[in-house]
């Protein structure tokens, strides 16, 4: 399995910026589709956005479609999260994720390996 290692989270105020990173290691990090899960106090963890194993095929939570955006470079083998507009309500941990199935790319279920998380608290 590949392993994951976030960065990147921090404070920010509501209407700011943030870019997550996940680096992964392995040399296998092409054949994964990736994604990222949050989960808030109390909340369950929930995809937000998920890309093909290729970068062919995005999909987006509607709490986020067109605030952030999902990247990847299959030379770094890095996944990215650009988020923009950051409202109190994106306040959470949020995690990367790797998913084997090419089948079903934005699948939660079929996400198997996981990092530790990193801390996004949006101000009002």
């Amino acid at each position: 399995q590949v392993q994951l290692v976030e960065s990147g989270g921090g404070l920010v105020q509501a209407g700011g910026s943030l870019r997550l990173s996940c680096a992964a290691s392995g040399r296998t990090f092409a054949s994964y589709a990736m994604g990222w899960f949050r989960q808030a106090p109390g909340k369950e963890r929930e995809l937000i956005t998920a890309m093909s194993w290729n970068g062919g095929s995005t999909y987006y939570a509607n709490s986020v479609k067109g605030r952030f955006t999902i990247s990847r470079d299959n030379v770094k083998n890095t996944v990215y999260l650009q988020m923009n507009g950051l409202k109190p309500e994106d306040t959470a941990v949020y995690y990367c994720a790797a998913n084997p199935n090419l089948y079903a790319y934005s699948d939660s279920k079929s996400f198997i390996s996981w990092g530790q998380g990193t801390q996004v608290t949006v101000s009002s």
